[in-house]
Formats: C-alpha cells, structure tokens, sequence
C-alpha cells in the first residue's frame, strides 16, 4: 500500500515535471488581488485579538508596560510554576523574579520536560484569528522551548497585533527568506480530540496559554 505522504510526493512531482528546472517562483506573476490589509484601528485589533484568543480557551489580560514584571510574577505564581525557561534575547523587565529562571542555550527536550513553564515573547500576532506568531529567534526564542513545557506565558506589545494574516506573513517573510526561520502559529491551548469529540489540550504542545497584551498607554 502507498502512504498518504508518499501519495502526495508524487502528485507534487508530477503536478511539477513540466516546470523548467531553472524556473524560480519569483519568475511567475501571482495575481494578489485579495485583501491585504484587514482595516481595523489599533483598539479593535487589540479587542478582536483578546476575542479570539478566549474563544480558543487561552487566557489573555492586558497590562501596562511599565507593570509587565509584576505581571509575569503573578501569573507564574497563580500557574503554580516553580522555574520557566526563557530565550535569550528577552528582556529582563518581561522575566519573572520570584522563580526560577533558565536561559535557553539548546537546552535539550528532557532538560525542558523537566521545567514547568516558558517566558516568551512573538514576532507578530493577528487580530482576525487571535494567532501568535512565532519565528524561532530572538524574543520568540526556539520552537522546541514553547512545545515541551506545560504552560507558555507569552507577552505581546500592542503595535505587534497586525489585522489579518497577509499582514503578518508579509512581516515574517524578510525572516523566512534571508534566515530560513522556522515559522509557529499559536491560536490558544495545544488541543486535540478523538473520534468521539472528547477534548484533550496539551498533546502536541503546552495545554496553557497565557498572553499578556503589552499597552503603553495603560
């Protein structure tokens, strides 16, 4: 019998035996005709986002800046979380202070199994489908850091919350293009279910999501 995988290899292969080898995608006009940008004010993207993101069962509040500390503290102490994990690149005003703090320097997947929770930030976030996006660098830090542990606390600004998904695949393509960066979209709680619809969060990834929106003029 032939696999799913190797089912759609070989319609990919075929669909392309007609394309000239040295043919790239940027050699082909696509029409882009769509809806680039989906038009809300920054309030309403703020509010859609927060929307969406309860609708996935994720938690979302949102703080002023200049209390993003105190912030991280009490959410880590309602999760009950003894240590986070957090990416090198983030700042030190968005870690927490009253656990434990481990810097990511490829830590492996047993090391972070063994952490209960990870401190990040996201390279964008869009409002029309409360998605987090993250590149894997910088502030979103490795995707294996926000898949292992069981809760992921992840701090959005507010000029980050883009519309809608154009939006946000138009400011991480500079990142995907020039540093391959492995892109992750977030919408709430890993979850799954089975046959009989019976609701499982945490299978592929942490079963809880906090998002704290980031306002300056809070």
């Amino acid at each position: 019998m032939t696999s799913a995988r190797d089912e759609i290899l070989e319609r990919i292969r075929s669909a392309l035996a007609d394309v000239p080898a040295d043919e790239r995608p940027s050699d082909v006009p696509v029409a882009r005709d769509y809806a680039r940008q989906a038009g809300l004010d920054p309030d309403h993207r703020v509010e859609r986002f927060a929307h969406r993101l309860r609708d996935y069962n994720a938690e979302v509040r949102r703080v002023p800046v200049a209390g993003v500390s105190h912030a991280v503290d009490e959410a880590c102490t309602a999760m009950g979380l003894a240590g986070v994990v957090v990416p090198r690149a983030l700042p030190e005003d968005w870690r927490p202070s009253t656990v434990t703090v481990t810097e990511d320097h490829d830590l492996s997947a047993d090391a972070l199994d063994g952490i209960d929770g990870a401190v990040t930030g996201c390279a964008v976030a869009i409002a029309e489908t409360g998605t987090l996006v993250l590149d894997g660098q910088e502030r979103s830090g490795r995707r294996l850091i926000t898949l292992v542990p069981d809760h992921h606390i992840c701090l959005v600004t507010v000029d980050q919350i883009v519309g809608g998904v154009p939006e946000a695949i138009a400011a991480v393509a500079p990142a995907v293009r020039d540093r391959r960066a492995p892109i992750t979209l977030v919408s709430g709680p890993s979850a799954s279910s089975d046959i009989e619809l019976s609701r499982v969060e945490g299978v592929h990834g942490p079963r809880h999501l906090l998002v704290l929106i980031l306002d300056s003029r809070s």
